[in-house]
């Protein structure tokens, strides 16, 4: 559907800080113009009654690989128009397509095809940048990532990728590799958000990161290190480092397997949702039957298994990814966590949005905001999703 103008009445509006009963709001080519605790009576619109659903803030997933049966690594423009559609009807309505570690040629022709497909995404979430995750990673703490592209950082190599595109907004390593503080220093002054993953660091050397631009803990728990002893001494890790830094954010796949519910409401006590992003760092398989899959590239990725609501090695030894979307996040927080629906949303919207530094854009409903907005119902399945003022899905109800 066009941009046009809208009046969404008739529902619960969900802010940052509470819920407006029977609330409305007006939209005007793609951007919000008037929130009110009433009907706003408004000509030349067209009326969606939200049927006393909730009107949210359209969810924000700062790391995500694929979705559909598509992963953003596959090296074609339907892979990204087909994630993004995916998404979006599950509440998506932006999105950091992540890149697997690779090979640089694969890497930059995924770049190539960024460019392209930005260009033509209209039908699903929008696109903020891109994440690169790896390939300056431990290779203790690889995970389900490749390890013959795993390596220390190299200024030739991250200079060339970033003189070659504007559209990296975020870089995942692990700061306690050799050349990692300059990759730090360069990304950071670059304006770029650098973050800590698949780490083996000590809690000294996660502080030195941190002091260096490395202020997020990428998909927090998973491949990161935690108490270790050395030479009969012991060690506080990268995890313990993310709760006593007290302004390192963290982000988490709440899908309920990667973390179960004592480590969900472990995080929110200790970080609290305004330091807490929920991500699907979903691959293929996220809206799709369970069976086998493919995580990365479709032809030269790792073949793995869908079951139980995760991706699995074939010999099931240990989870390869998620399959999560972004309502099943929200509700296992509120479901499992026992956390607020306000607080719930808030660590989907507008917490993710601060820390891409895009919330004066999105990530909550207020007047001048782009119409990224989207209803659900009280078990939190998505009714209709709009991005930038374009019904992209609606539920058949």
């Amino acid at each position: 559907m066009n941009i046009g103008n809208f009046k969404i009445f008739n529902g619960n509006i969900i802010t940052p800080d509470k819920i407006i009963a029977g609330g409305s709001l007006l939209i005007s080519n793609g951007i919000i113009t008037a929130i009110s605790e009433k009907n706003i009576d408004a000509k030349g619109v067209v009326e969606i009654d939200a049927g006393g659903n909730y009107i949210s803030p359209g969810f924000i997933d700062i790391h995500v690989h694929g979705g559909g049966g598509y992963d953003f690594m596959d090296g074609h423009e339907k892979a990204f128009l087909e994630i993004a559609a995916t998404h979006a009807r599950y509440g998506t309505t932006s999105m950091l397509p992540t890149t697997l570690t690779s090979s640089k040629e694969e890497l930059f022709h995924t770049l190539d095809v960024y460019e392209t497909a930005s260009k033509n995404n209209s039908n699903g979430a929008s696109f903020l940048g891109l994440h690169l995750e790896g390939p300056y990673l431990s290779i203790k703490q690889c995970g389900a990532q490749d390890p013959k592209y795993i390596r220390n950082p190299d200024p030739a190599e991250y200079k060339e990728v970033l003189a070659s595109t504007s559209f990296v907004k975020r870089w995942s390593a692990a700061p306690e590799l050799e050349g990692a503080i300059e990759f730090g220093r360069y990304l950071t002054e670059k304006g770029i958000l650098v973050a800590m993953a698949h780490t083996d660091a000590i809690y000294e050397e996660v502080l030195k990161g941190f002091e260096n631009g490395y202020t997020l803990a990428t998909h927090f728990y998973s491949a990161m290190s935690s108490v270790t002893r050395r030479n009969a001494y012991r060690y506080a890790g990268a995890v313990e480092a993310g709760y006593l830094i007290d302004e390192m954010d963290v982000e988490i796949i709440a899908d309920g397997i990667h973390l179960p519910a004592p480590l969900l409401k472990l995080v929110y006590k200790i970080k609290g949702a305004n330091r807490t992003a929920l991500i699907t760092d979903a691959m293929r398989g996220a809206g799709m039957p369970e069976g086998e899959s493919v995580l990365g590239n479709i032809d030269t990725g790792l073949k793995v298994i869908v079951e139980d609501g995760v991706a699995k090695l074939p010999d099931r030894s240990s989870f390869a990814g998620s399959v999560a979307t972004t309502d099943r996040l929200v509700r296992n927080m509120v479901n499992m966590a026992e956390v607020s629906l306000v607080d719930a949303v808030k660590m989907m919207t507008l917490t993710p949005a601060r820390i891409m530094k895009v919330d004066h854009l999105t990530g909550s409903l207020a007047a001048g905001k782009v119409a990224d907005i989207i209803i659900f119902n009280s078990n939190i399945n998505v009714q209709m999703t709009m991005v930038k003022g374009r019904i992209v899905y609606k539920s058949e109800l």
